[in-house]
């Protein structure tokens, strides 16, 4: 990410840019829609020596992922973190509405459409690098903290995040109004005003923290209680949970459940007893189908079994700067909003 983080390797990758065009309609293709990212999170989760020893991530098959995956308490926080920036930048309405109350009300950021950075740090092990910081922020992009004082200029502070988020001796050479930055999952915000909020993405309530620099908490709702988005003055935080019956919240479990069961069950379809519902069979059978294909190709099988012409697809060339050689990082997938 040239110019924004000052890293020893570069490398050209391929990136492959998905526009969105059309809503999401029924519940088969709500479930296609959240299974890519929860595959996504599940691969890029696994340990990191063993990806290397057998070749990278696009070696590794539906097939192998079920015999190298190993449950952990976060694996589905990391998912849900996935499945939420999918939803915000491929414009769900079940999320985007939530998104949108929040920048309006709370953070007085209205404009463009709503969208979502999937802050590219190291974690678990892992690289999560799905969207380039590079390539939405510019240099008078503001990060709005919610405390008084002048906003930050967020692009000339990136690479003291991930400094911070990397030793801990370095989070105090960062803005004091900023020095917990390093703790967000997304950047939330507007392309058009360029106002962002940092944003932590946690899949228990119960497990937020306040940060300096954070702004926003997306959580789960909780189930058949309110759902109301509301200010935690204590916290400095917009508590923003996920809408849950019959709505995103459920539909990612569903999501989660299937894969889950799907990758204890060897990567093949799991008996009926285990996943009855026929929407949740079918979507286990198309899984089961491309077993011996890798994660990679498959997932971008499933993009296609989202809706017809629901996305359309731009490829270009990019350079990726990095402390280490990632020979296995080919492609960057980035989902972006409407046209």
């Amino acid at each position: 990410m040239k110019g924004v983080i000052n890293l020893a390797v570069k490398k050209m990758i391929d990136v492959e840019k998905y526009t969105q065009d059309g809503e999401v309609g029924s519940e088969v293709e709500a479930l296609f829609a959240v299974t890519i990212p929860i595959l996504k999170g599940i691969l890029y989760s696994l340990n990191r020596d063993i990806v290397n020893e057998i070749g990278g991530y696009d070696k590794i098959s539906l097939a192998m992922l079920a015999r190298l995956y190993r449950e952990g308490d976060g694996d589905s926080g990391i998912c849900f973190e996935y499945a939420v920036h999918d939803a915000i930048v491929n414009n769900n309405p079940m999320v985007l509405e939530r998104i949108e109350t929040a920048l309006a009300k709370y953070c007085k950021i209205k404009g463009g459409e709503p969208t979502s950075i999937l802050f590219g740090v190291e974690k678990t092990g892992a690289l999560q690098l799905i969207d380039s910081v590079n390539e939405h922020l510019t240099d008078n992009s503001l990060l709005l903290t919610g405390n008084k004082g002048q906003p930050i200029k967020l692009k000339k502070h990136i690479q003291g995040v991930v400094n911070a988020f990397r030793k801990p001796s370095e989070r105090e050479k960062l803005p004091s109004s900023i020095n917990g930055l390093w703790k967000a999952d997304l950047f939330v915000g507007r392309a058009e005003p360029d106002k962002w909020i940092g944003t932590t993405v946690k899949i228990n309530r119960g497990s937020i923290e306040s940060a300096r620099g954070l702004r926003l908490a997306i959580v789960p709702a909780r189930h058949s209680m309110n759902d109301k988005i509301e200010l935690d003055d204590v916290k400095n935080l917009i508590i923003c949970p996920m809408p849950y019956d019959r709505s995103f919240v459920e539909i990612f479990y569903r999501g989660w459940c299937v894969v889950k069961q799907f990758l204890n069950a060897d990567a093949k379809l799991p008996k009926e007893s285990i996943l009855p519902y026929s929407d949740d069979r079918f979507i286990c059978k198309q899984l089961q189908d491309r077993r011996g294909f890798t994660v990679l190709e498959v997932i971008e099988a499933l993009e296609g079994l989202r809706q017809p012409h629901l996305f359309t697809i731009e490829k270009k060339e990019a350079e990726l700067y990095s402390e280490n050689e990632f020979q296995h990082i080919k492609i960057i997938s980035a989902p972006t909003s409407f046209k």
